[in-house]
């Protein structure tokens, strides 16, 4: 039985950076088998001009250009494109693991790339659901942010990723980082593998690594340990444990 798939619309003046990002590794096998179907749309196929415009000086002056309405809305009704439709801004709601699942569940969504000093708002207040940053910093445009999105949701949709229990395990699915991981040789130049990963024993293996994620978060992100509610007693003895 097929898995079900995903689509996913990317409007952009750039769409060979997405493309190209996405092309290679999971979401390239992905696509390839149809369980992301990924969708790009150039604005500049809906400009009337010979030098297909898609920008203009902002009214009211200052530097930079501003992505035209025109290109923009002819371009996103032309593909009627699935929803949630979302604009890349720094200003944006942040994006983060909550969010990836919440795209990944449905069966699909937008994105529409910004560049230059940025879109015409009438374009974001009219057409767009939502707006997205993936940072606190500022990108050249949208494109390289939109296939950040994309990979980290593409891979949540079933069947994309052979092992679901490496989503399961990894960092934010329950609110921690995800705890270290070795491989052979046990002993690298005098560094030894943790004598609990060598046990054999899986029940105290898994609170060795439930252990690392709850230290690991509360070191990294404290962040994340008070959004959880703090340290509770559980955890502490975990801790205690492996101290």
């Amino acid at each position: 039985m097929t898995e079900p798939g995903i689509r996913i619309d990317v409007f952009s003046v750039f769409g060979e950076i997405v493309d190209s990002a996405t092309a290679s590794s999971v979401i390239g096998r992905a696509r390839t088998n149809g369980l992301v179907d990924l969708r790009l749309h150039d604005p500049r196929d809906h400009t009337s001009d010979v030098h297909r415009t898609v920008d203009d000086t902002p009214f009211g002056g200052g530097a930079g250009m501003v992505m035209r309405p025109e290109p923009l809305a002819a371009s996103i009704r032309a593909a009627d494109p699935p929803r949630p439709l979302l604009a890349m801004a720094a200003s944006g709601r942040p994006f983060d693991q909550a969010m990836a699942h919440e795209l990944a569940a449905g069966s699909g969504f937008s994105i529409l790339c910004g560049r230059y000093e940025g879109i015409d708002q009438r374009i974001l207040d009219t057409f767009v659901d939502e707006e997205v940053s993936i940072g606190d910093f500022v990108l050249a445009g949208g494109e390289v942010a939109a296939a950040v999105m994309i990979e980290a949701v593409a891979r949540l949709v079933p069947g994309v990723l052979g092992n679901r229990e490496s989503i399961a395990d990894e960092s934010f699915s329950d609110g921690l980082l995800e705890y270290p991981h070795y491989t052979r040789p046990a002993d690298f130049e005098g560094m030894e593998v943790p004598a609990v990963l060598r046990s054999g024993d899986h029940g105290r293996v898994d609170r060795w690594r439930r252990a690392m994620a709850i230290r690991r978060t509360m070191e990294r992100r404290p962040d994340l340990m008070e959004r959880r509610g703090g340290l509770s007693a559980a955890d502490q003895k975990l801790l205690d444990e492996f101290d």
